[in-house]
């Protein structure tokens, strides 16, 4: 097992006095009984509101299925019934008149020809009646005003064109036109009665249609402002139950978060927002309760520290000069003495002298590390180049005894306390000097940003020392600790704790390499400036 190549040491032991507890829990509030709407959750408020509108748009998809309906009911009478009745009653008319015409003419001529229009005519009646009856099929009224043409037509045939035809094929005399007259007046006065009824109930369709189109229109628009005026009103009611309790809590957050920590946390709505607001008010007691608890134990640690400095000028004074005169006196025996007594007396003299004297660098030793981050000197842009070289400077006669040197690359610059960081540095240089191997010491300081935080700069102090094993990593740091006799190494190990104390309190921290393949190397990370440039080469500086 390799030996440890610097003094072993870590932080200084915690306060073993516990944490100023708090002197009850703040309880979970008991849910208020929740009266009118804060009964109410936002899953309910939305079904509520969701199902509002879809009657409103169920009841204004059955007005306007109603409305079309009636409006296509207008619109079938009128184009599929009314106007093919009265078009195919014109071309009755036409096609009585066509028979009345070739009579007449067949009459006068005796010409079988003049009895095609006749011929033509009553084929056109019989297709044309029937063509009104599938249309007017629903229509009793106008079946009886078909029926009453027909029967017309066939009373006027059997009066007068029948006879005429008959009598004109053998060669009589036809019947004068006076007799077929009132007859064909009879077929003209059905026929004018059924195109006035078509035309009637024409006019009364048309109407309708006009009618429902604009009862449409109008109740159309009538929902649209419905649907208008009513979705208004549920986001105006939404914005009430939901929107405004909401901003109100934001606010009172907000003013708790501003630092109005006393501003009580209330807030009405639907239930979430209520439990929420009453959540937010119960982590407000509890913070301000915390925040009480976390004074008067910031309170009892400035009184602990008051007492540990009182304890360090004790220590530094009233300690310190018996320790003196301690000493004083053990090397007067020692000096007056020696010789005199027997051998046992001298090695009891000499171990009180050690002892008094180990006390004074122990005493020493505390102080400064209890002192480490008490000063309230602002930091200040340093060179850690300049650090290290003074720290070289510091300790010259320890490298012009042993052979060693000290080399190190461009360093960058940070903010920090001149004094520690040169303390650091020294310690880590005097350990490197203290715990070498057989060849003579050489240390290499390196600097080199980290690669997992570009923020902060790696320093490696290197060494061809007698190493560390790595299970003794995070022992050394403890304040105390040692890993040889005090007769082979000196020192009290408190330097490494030193150290990594000093760190800390720039804001980095400190370890020890393991990965090193011989050696020591101790990693220094410290902050970076916020604009600080990569080291541009390598440049050797060296101190004998």
């Amino acid at each position: 097992m390799t030996a440890p190549a610097t003094d072993p040491a870590l932080h200084a032991p915690e306060d073993p006095s516990p944490a100023p507890r708090r002197d009850e829990r703040v309880p979970r509030p008991r849910r208020r009984r929740r009266e009118g709407l804060a009964r109410w959750s936002l899953l309910r408020i939305l079904v509520v509101t969701g199902t509002v509108l879809a009657v409103l748009l169920a009841a204004a998809a059955v007005v306007g299925v109603v409305g079309l309906t009636q409006l296509g009911d207008r619109r079938v009478e009128l184009v599929d019934r009314l106007d093919p009745a009265l078009l195919t009653a014109q071309q009755l008319d036409a096609a009585t008149v066509d028979q009345e015409t070739g009579i007449r003419g067949y009459a006068m001529a005796r010409t079988p020809d003049f009895l095609v229009p006749y011929e033509r005519g009553r084929a056109d009646e019989a297709r044309l009646i029937a063509g009104l009856r599938a249309l007017e099929a629903d229509q009793p009224a106008a079946l009886a005003d078909v029926a009453a043409v027909e029967s017309a037509t066939a009373r006027w045939r059997a009066l007068y064109a029948d006879p005429t035809v008959a009598a004109v094929a053998a060669g009589a005399p036809a019947p004068p036109a006076e007799v077929g007259k009132p007859a064909f007046d009879e077929v003209r006065t059905a026929l004018d009665a059924q195109r006035t009824r078509l035309l009637n109930q024409r006019d009364a369709a048309r109407d309708a249609l006009d009618g429902a189109a604009q009862m449409l229109w109008v109740v159309g628009v009538v929902l649209v402002v419905v649907l208008g005026l009513a979705v208004a009103g549920l986001l105006v009611w939404l914005r009430r139950v939901v929107v405004a309790p909401a901003h109100q809590l934001a606010r009172e957050v907000r003013e708790v978060a501003d630092g109005d920590l006393e501003h009580r946390v209330s807030a009405s709505g639907p239930r979430e927002i209520s439990e929420l607001a009453e959540d937010v008010e119960a982590m407000r007691v509890l913070i301000v309760r915390e925040l009480a608890d976390t004074e008067r134990a910031r309170q009892e640690l400035a009184r602990s520290n008051s007492d540990l400095e009182q304890f360090a000028y004790v220590a530094s004074h009233d300690l310190q000069e018996p320790l003196r005169k301690v000493t004083s006196f053990c090397q007067l025996l020692q000096r007056r003495y020696a010789g005199q007594l027997d051998e046992r007396a001298d090695q009891y003299i000499e171990f009180a002298t050690d002892g008094a004297k180990r006390m004074q660098v122990l005493i020493n030793d505390l102080l400064s590390f209890s002192r480490v981050g008490r000063q309230n000197d602002p930091p200040e842009e340093v060179d850690l180049g300049d650090l290290v070289d003074r720290a070289t400077q510091n300790v010259a006669g320890a490298l012009e005894e042993s052979g060693g040197t000290v080399t190190h690359g461009d360093l960058p610059r940070v903010m920090g306390s001149p004094a520690l960081l040169t303390t650091v540095f020294q310690n880590l240089l005097g350990n490197s000097l203290k715990f070498r191997g057989d060849e003579a010491p050489r240390v290499r300081v390196e600097a080199e940003r980290d690669p997992g935080d570009p923020a902060r700069w790696l320093l490696r102090f290197r060494d061809n020392g007698i190493g560390i094993e790595p299970e003794y990593a995070e022992r050394i740091f403890v304040i105390f600790q040692r890993l040889h006799a005090r007769n082979t190494y000196p020192g009290t190990g408190i330097g490494l704790a030193m150290c990594r104390k000093i760190v800390e309190h720039h804001g980095g921290t400190m370890w020890l390499d393991t990965t090193a393949t011989s050696g020591t190397t101790f990693v220094v990370a410290l902050p970076a400036l916020p604009v600080q440039p990569e080291p541009e080469g390598p440049s050797e500086e060296t101190a004998p």
